[in-house]
């Protein structure tokens, strides 16, 4: 299923979205008011009933919010887990001065505040009194459903709800001048997530979905998620050895090679800027930088 959080006549609701992936119909008479959020948390009960859900009444003009616009915490995103952006990283100075293009040997696990996520189509301001340079990063999305510690490789799979679209937006000069990845990560806005999210059982390899990217309709990013360094199994693992997994907790789990740092020089986002970031079936993110 691919379900969405939207916005009608000023009423939050969530919705199921029909295969043409253009009609939205209304769950409120099947899960009432409460977020996807708490939908996933009882994903055992409803799901079913939403599985079985017939004629639900068709959202006229629904306005996309992110499928979870208000997570519990933030979100768990990950650096540097596609070869070769590890090395344009490298060699752009921004991560560290040695310029090395060395993989990492573990997941490089950092954080993005809940009040970075935005919706799928909403405008991402360009704080220009905090970061001249502004990139972009188009990630899929894990959504864990059953939460847990100690999770291991082999019962990863049966923790994730489902899968959506981050574009982890970056304030790289934050980011290097602070030496760390928080900051430059976490403005407000610097998550766009979407356009829906997709449940697992939709997605039986998640190793041959594509990520990509574009700006201003130019192609940027493009690769398989087996291209990962550190598979969805491995980040499971590694992020729940100590912490405990919550249901709805979403874990971006890296960006390709394409990045704005990248190029030479590098090609940094301006206000008016279109970027779209998809991935196989789960959608497109297209958000404009103001």
């Amino acid at each position: 299923m691919k379900l969405v959080t939207f916005v009608d006549d000023g009423r939050e609701a969530v919705g199921r979205l029909d295969g043409d992936d253009t009609t939205v119909r209304d769950l409120t008479p099947v899960v009432g008011t409460v977020p996807l959020l708490a939908v996933i948390e009882d994903w055992h009960r409803v799901g079913p009933a939403i599985a079985a859900a017939g004629d639900l009444p068709v959202v006229d003009a629904p306005r996309l919010r992110a499928p979870i616009p208000a997570p519990r915490r933030d979100l768990f995103a990950v650096g540097k887990n596609y070869r070769e952006h590890v090395a344009e990283f490298g060699r752009s100075g921004y991560d560290t001065p040695g310029r090395s293009e060395d993989l990492p040997d573990k997941p490089i696990v950092f954080s993005k505040a809940t009040t970075a996520v935005t919706g799928p189509f909403d405008d991402v301001e360009a704080h220009p009194a905090v970061t001249a340079e502004l990139d972009y990063e188009a990630e899929l999305a894990v959504i864990i459903g059953p939460g847990g510690r100690g999770i291991s490789r082999e019962d990863a799979f049966d923790h994730v709800w489902g899968y959506t679209i981050v574009n982890d937006v970056t304030a790289r000069d934050v980011q290097r001048d602070h030496k760390q990845w928080l900051l430059g990560k976490s403005l407000d806005t610097h998550a766009p997530m979407g356009p829906w999210a997709v449940t697992a059982d939709e997605v039986p390899d998640v190793r041959a979905l594509e990520v990509s990217s574009t700006v201003n309709g130019e192609p940027r990013q493009k690769a398989p998620v087996a291209d990962l360094i550190f598979d969805v199994p491995e980040l499971i693992r590694v992020i729940s050895a100590g912490i405990t997994l919550l249901p709805g907790d979403v874990i971006a789990t890296g960006t390709p090679v394409g990045v704005g740092i990248g190029f030479d020089p590098p090609r940094f986002l301006r206000p008016g800027d279109v970027v779209e970031c998809a991935v196989t079936g789960l959608g497109a993110l297209r958000n404009t930088i103001r």
